[in-house]
């Protein structure tokens, strides 16, 4: 089956900028600023509605990245719950001040396909609103939770258009138990919707191996995979591709002595493996590489 076809996809080519050459290519840095008991692998063992019963530590660990950042003067795109931005006001300032862009993650961090259309309208509008009223200027980035804007729930873009996004980061090309496109296309692209319009596309960065796209792009597979595989796939997409990487990364993965939840042993295999390494692998690899947000990006990117 041709995917792309079959849900209307139209991969523009991306003339970059004289900044963006091969040798000294800018990548982009995420933050998806969640607290540890909002992660969707505990789903089924956390309730919604108690969420206010943990102790967070999203102020903490988010400064604490904040500072790492400021060490190399690197900037990033954070991605914010809405819950953690209502909740913690002065936290999304802080962040903007410090010259970030700041993007929409949901309000509740619940799967998109999960929701009737509906649902997930109000859940973004909401958690929109809440930044855009507190940064004080329109909030263009969104980024789904656990990247689950699949072939199932591409009618979420549709919405994420209606409501005045630019672009979209939320698709990840790679085969996985809960999300994935694995034949979208890896590259960031606009994606064409009958009748709605157009959004650009930042799929989550991948390299190909044996015909598989392989993520690199953070999280988990940032503290799975050894640093050194991190590099070469980044300086792979740098120098033989010509791209930029998308890389992500969690507050919460930063904190080692987070309080545990329990949960299923795979589930808190996922959550909890190499955090204590989180924080050195990050150092090298904000110094081995240069990063900047979405937004600085598409302002200095020519895309036709």
């Amino acid at each position: 089956m041709n995917y792309e076809s079959k849900n209307n996809f139209n991969e523009k080519k991306i003339k970059t900028s004289s900044s963006y050459n091969k040798n000294i290519l800018t990548n982009i840095l995420t933050v998806d600023v969640e607290d540890y008991f909002h992660v969707t692998a505990f789903e089924n063992y956390v309730d919604f509605n108690d969420w206010g019963k943990f102790d967070s530590r999203i102020e903490k660990n988010t400064r604490r990245l904040l500072e790492l950042l400021n060490r190399e003067n690197t900037k990033a795109t954070f991605f914010f719950l809405g819950w953690v931005a209502e909740k913690y006001k002065n936290l999304v300032r802080e962040v903007k001040d410090q010259g970030h862009e700041i993007g929409c993650h949901s309000f509740s961090h619940k799967m998109i396909f999960a929701q009737k259309k509906e649902e997930f309208k109000e859940d973004t509008k909401r958690a929109k609103s809440i930044l855009e009223d507190l940064i004080g200027e329109r909030v263009i980035g969104y980024r789904a939770p656990t990247y689950s804007i699949t072939k199932d729930s591409l009618w979420a873009l549709d919405i994420l258009i209606e409501m005045g996004f630019q672009y979209d980061s939320s698709i990840f090309p790679i085969h996985h138990d809960r999300y994935g496109i694995p034949n979208f296309p890896r590259n960031p692209h606009y994606v064409e919707r009958e009748g709605v319009g157009r959004i650009l596309e930042f799929p989550l960065s991948t390299v190909k191996v044996l015909n598989y796209n392989i993520p690199i792009a953070g999280g988990g597979y940032f503290r799975l995979f050894p640093y050194k595989f991190i590099q070469w796939g980044i300086k792979r997409i740098n120098l033989v591709e010509n791209k930029f990487a998308i890389i992500y990364v969690h507050p919460w993965e930063f904190d080692p002595g987070q309080p545990k939840i329990k949960a299923s042993y795979f589930k808190k295999f996922r959550h909890y493996l190499n955090l204590e390494k989180t924080e050195t692998k990050f150092c090298k690899l904000i110094k081995d590489f240069r990063f900047t947000s979405f937004e600085s990006v598409i302002e200095n990117t020519v895309f036709e």
